[in-house]
């Protein structure tokens, strides 16, 4: 059974606005055990439970709600998990619509300890060749009153390896610019078609160049091959280095005057909006 559930937004059809898209295919309910100290083949006693709507599709249209832009998330989700993902993005007031899955939403597990954070990511649910095709009919509505779509995170079980190139050529057709923020196979499809800007952290664009990008040089060299590839745009984020940028030929390097402390979960996110 399928259910499409739309939380709001602009219309479906129009000229292009200030509307940005944040495409979540395979959100997940972030939940986070904290425990006095890990210890592997032990029981614990867990001292705090936090649950929260996440994954990168989220975090980006969080980031650009307060940012003051105007944002909805287009996903798929099911089950429970799924219920929970919508109704909090209700209560903060970020629209969205999800096609509705028959398996249940994925969950990502981090355990902390002492020094320690233990992360478990479940693959997603599966997703049938009829549920992506739904969501490309809506994707496909939506897209004509959008300035920007963002393509970001992983792909659960049954979306086919093309999901971001294909929706990159939709959304270029509808006449909107394109960011995509993911790895491996999905990655270099999606440069085929010719995305606006593209930003893979350090360690997913290893697999681009070959072996680690340790330096701002090896960073540069991955934002070139982006563009080479079929991006406008190159960009490579490096976590406290900042990140480098490749743009019409020329090479770009920005770092915050300061490190901020605190948890870097989803600054990636952050930079994608």
């Amino acid at each position: 059974m399928k259910r499409d559930l739309d939380g709001g937004g602009p219309p479906e059809s129009g000229a292009p606005g200030d509307l940005i898209i944040s495409v979540a295919l395979n959100p997940a309910l972030d939940v986070t055990y904290t425990v006095p100290d890990l210890v592997p083949d032990t029981s614990h006693r867990v001292t705090d439970v936090v649950s929260r709507a996440g994954g990168k599709g989220l975090n980006v249209a969080r980031v650009l709600r307060q940012l003051g832009a105007e944002a909805i998330v287009l996903g798929l989700a099911g089950g429970a998990a799924g219920e929970q993902i919508e109704a909090e993005l209700a209560t903060a007031g970020v629209p969205a619509r999800f096609v509705r899955l028959d398996a249940e939403t994925r969950r990502t597990v981090t355990v902390l300890g002492r020094d320690t954070a233990t992360v478990l990511n479940e693959p997603g649910p599966y997703v049938t060749a009829g549920q992506w095709e739904s969501f490309r009919d809506v994707f496909a509505q939506r897209v004509r009153a959008a300035r920007v779509v963002v393509l970001s995170g992983s792909r659960p079980p049954g979306v086919p390896e093309t999901a971001y190139r294909d929706l990159v050529a939709i959304a270029r057709a509808g006449g909107a610019e394109t960011i995509v923020d993911t790895e491996g196979a999905a990655l270099r499809h999606a440069l085929t078609a010719a995305p606006t800007l593209v930003k893979p952290n350090a360690h997913e664009a290893a697999d681009l160049l070959g072996r680690p990008v340790r330096t701002r040089d090896d960073a540069v060299e991955v934002a070139h091959r982006l563009v080479r590839l079929g991006a406008d745009a190159g960009v490579v984020s490096r976590g406290a280095d900042g990140f480098v940028a490749v743009s019409g030929g020329a090479a770009y390097d920005a770092r915050a005057p300061e490190r901020v402390a605190g948890n870097p979960t989803g600054a990636g996110d952050a930079l994608a909006a």
